[in-house]
């Protein structure tokens, strides 16, 4: 089974996923698709529908959506903040068939599903001949570089583009710097490229170039785009969790140092809890085109 994240984790950066992706790509892959009347996207490792709320808006257009999720809880949560978002619009939320959801937006209807199912094991189990789009967030520097080989084959035989949001790309960096900065980012490197549970090491920062690679080979336009996290000293709570989260990953791999990092993650959540912690967390965006 794949990794999965809390649910609070998911709320707390989807302002910061909103604000870094690049609205370029998102348009583009719109554009892709100006010929289909009502395009259908697949989203792959939906969570709680974070990149579903963001890319909606840019098709101005009735649509659907496919969710892929393993996490029943994470799909509900999904739901329920779609409710939520579109009844802050204004917007009629309704169930005119039992496993759809409708929210009647003005510029036309957005369908809401969702599936349940491992992704893991992809493109098995995937709705691939049903959809005019595949879309994830923050899901292939997760993945091996087999798994990505036979998503890319699996799309190329159905001639889908593939647009992959928030993929890291890079050291982060910590301001103001501290001496600990070395070890912590050693170790969460190290993390970055474990296996979890995609059949594989991760890619972590290399999946950018894996994910150019394999569709280039498919014949594919690649396009790409930076998407930087920047977390200002004002978000305190999230530069806090972001630094926790880093010695907790770092602490994995480097135990020996324990007592280093463990420091480190006192001063770093002193600092974001008095406004004097930011981060800057590289990430690129990529839109995979099919030939026409």
């Amino acid at each position: 089974m794949a990794e999965s994240f809390a649910a609070d984790w998911l709320d707390l950066r989807e302002p910061f996923d909103a604000a870094a992706r690049a609205p370029s790509l998102a348009e583009a892959l719109v554009a892709h698709l100006d010929a289909k009347a009502r395009p259908r996207f697949l989203d792959l490792g939906a969570g709680s529908g974070s990149l579903t709320r963001w890319l909606g808006h840019f098709v101005g257009r009735a649509h659907s959506w496919v969710l892929a999720d393993a996490d029943p809880a994470l799909m509900a949560r999904a739901f329920d903040a779609m409710i939520e978002g579109a009844e802050a619009l204004g917007w009629p939320a309704t169930w005119p068939q039992k496993k759809a959801l409708l929210l009647h937006a003005p510029t036309g209807a957005w369908r809401i599903e969702g599936i349940l199912t491992d992704l893991a094991r992809a493109p098995e189990g995937l709705p691939l001949a049903a959809v005019d789009a595949v879309t994830c967030s923050a899901l292939c520097d997760l993945v091996s570089e087999a798994w990505l080989a036979r998503l890319a084959a699996a799309l190329a035989r159905h001639r889908l583009p593939f647009y992959a949001a928030l993929n890291v790309s890079g050291r982060e960096r910590f301001t103001p710097p501290h001496p600990g900065d070395a070890w912590v980012a050693r170790g969460f490197a190290r993390d970055q490229r474990r296996e979890k549970g995609f059949g594989g090491p991760a890619l972590g920062p290399a999946a950018p170039a894996a994910i150019a690679r394999a569709f280039a080979a498919a014949g594919y336009r690649v396009l790409r785009a930076p998407s930087d996290w920047i977390i200002p000293a004002a978000a305190g709570e999230m530069a806090r969790e972001l630094a926790l989260g880093h010695a907790e990953a770092a602490l994995r791999h480097e135990r020996r140092e324990a007592w280093r990092i463990e420091a480190w993650a006192a001063v770093r959540a002193a600092q974001a809890e008095a406004g004097r912690l930011s981060i800057r967390v590289p990430h690129q965006d990529l839109l995979c085109l099919p030939p026409i």
